[in-house]
């Protein structure tokens, strides 16, 4: 593996206007190096989802710095950095049109080819729902991908970001709301998605994410422990309390 960081961040804070302010993250800073699998976890309101906003340019860092192969995030385009990065969120947005025509959002000459449909479709198991559907990848998915289940968009989100073929992968609780079938189908499509790849997982699940490289720790908007899920686990700290008090495979509130 490659361990010059391909992702840094460097004292990054964000902070909510309100009375009084809100400090979402206070001076975060790790590296993800190339080709490393990354998790992000912590309890409610540590700053996942901030982070993951200001990975995308969502929203914008009142402080430090992200970089992406050394380049500051905030001297490139949205477009430019959008185009470099895979995202698969929670709830995948859906366009009202086909199968075919959403793995293929966001291609470059916006084609829709359906070998590479064919190819990442299968890879994400995507086919594996599409064979029992009248039209196949033309069958179109409604407005927000209503008539497709949670796992079936997460699945064509999945093959969308491997028919993208970006060199980094954000996964936002990319399988927090499915149910167990499901998650078994939508978590081994992200295996392969991942598979190299560069990767910052954001998860409430902790047992998928246990196999990654490593796992950092926020809590209160701060970066509170790094390490794998075993020296997490021995050092009895903000991570094994986590671990212990989860239901289900979810983190307590």
């Amino acid at each position: 593996m490659n361990h010059t960081p391909v992702m840094e961040l460097q004292a990054v804070t964000k902070i909510y206007p309100g009375s009084p302010p809100v400090t979402a993250l206070a001076g975060v800073s790790f590296a993800v190096a190339a080709g490393e699998l990354v998790a992000v976890v912590g309890p409610s309101g540590s700053g996942k989802t901030t982070l993951t906003k200001l990975l995308l340019r969502f929203a914008d860092r009142d402080g430090g710095v992200i970089a992406i192969d050394g380049q500051d995030i905030a001297q490139v385009t949205q477009h430019s950095l959008r185009r470099h990065i895979a995202y698969v969120p929670q709830d995948p947005q859906m366009l009202h049109r086909t199968i075919a025509e959403n793995i293929c959002y966001g291609q470059e000459d916006e084609r829709v080819d359906m070998e590479l449909v064919r190819e990442v479709g299968k890879a994400a198991y995507v086919d594996e729902f599409v064979r029992r559907l009248p039209d196949g990848y033309q069958t179109v998915v409604g407005e927000r991908g209503l008539k497709l289940s949670g796992g079936q968009r997460q699945r064509v989100a999945i093959a969308q970001a491997m028919a993208k073929g970006a060199s980094v992968l954000v996964l936002d609780e990319a399988t927090s709301a499915l149910d167990s079938e499901s998650e078994s189908l939508v978590q081994e499509a992200l295996w392969r998605l991942m598979d190299g790849t560069t990767a910052l997982v954001v998860a409430h699940r902790l047992a998928t994410i246990a196999r990654l490289d490593r796992i950092v720790v926020l809590d209160r908007g701060r970066v509170v422990e790094q390490g794998t899920h075993a020296e997490l686990l021995a050092r009895g700290g903000v991570y094994c309390r986590l671990w212990e008090h989860q239901s289900g495979g979810f983190l307590a509130a």
